[in-house]
């Protein structure tokens, strides 16, 4: 049996949550790792069983409370994210303080591990180059685009002015996205990919450094050849 490192991910978080139920059951309180792993397993079966978006939220927000975890654990889970794989496609689920209060309180004091974050607002990217371009989702569906990807290489259904996109990604932070609606146009800031600039994967039309000699030309092609809007 071959398994991708989603599906190795996806047993590793069904084995701490296995022993997160086993635990609860037993009246022990649940560590940070093992309510994460409850939380996020019983949303992604909910996916898996075809569950309304609306309802595996609220379903979420009930599983844990401060009486079933540790000291500390509820105030080191203000939000935790989750991709899920629907029948129509990948979604991003954003769960905010997704362990309620209990008849326990919670902390008023520091515990080990608390991060205590600088005042005032943290600023993204205000250095970079950034663009700003107008994409209009021409397919039946939503399509959900990460922080991480070259936008270039975005779902093909996605109208926008590709050849300025080169070697560009969204300005958000890691983990984050933009969810593009069908018919529904938007505007999105991108900055430059740094680092070495190479990407490799995606949708293959780049496979390599992005400043190579040809290789915008050589992209534009393989999207014009494999029907990508705007290209």
């Amino acid at each position: 049996m071959n398994l991708t490192p989603t599906e190795m991910d996806r047993l590793t978080i069904f084995t701490a949550a296995e022993m997160a139920r086993r635990n609860k059951a037993l009246g022990i309180r649940l560590s940070h790792p093992e309510a994460v792993a409850l939380i996020t397993d019983e949303v992604m079966l909910a996916a898996r069983r075809d569950m309304p978006y609306a309802e595996i939220r609220d379903m979420a927000s009930r599983l844990l409370t401060t009486d079933d975890v540790e000291h500390g654990v509820a105030e080191m889970t203000p939000m935790i994210y989750i991709e899920l794989a629907f029948a129509e496609g990948t979604k991003l689920m954003a769960l905010f303080e997704p362990i309620n209060l209990g008849h326990l309180p919670l902390l008023e004091t520091t515990y080990p591990g608390q991060v205590f974050s600088p005042e005032g607002e943290i600023a993204f990217f205000e250095d970079s180059d950034s663009i700003t371009l107008d994409v209009t989702n021409t397919g039946d569906r939503d399509v959900q685009v990460r922080s991480h990807t070259h936008f270039f290489e975005t779902n093909r259904a996605l109208d926008f002015d590709r050849a300025r996109s080169w070697g560009m990604k969204l300005d958000r932070p890691a983990g984050m996205g933009v969810r593009f609606e069908p018919g529904v146009p938007q505007t999105v800031r991108l900055v430059p990919i740094a680092g070495k600039r190479v990407v490799i994967g995606e949708a293959g039309l780049v496979n390599g450094p992005l400043e190579a000699e040809g290789a915008k030309e050589r992209g534009l092609v393989l999207a014009r050849q494999r029907g990508y809007k705007g290209a």
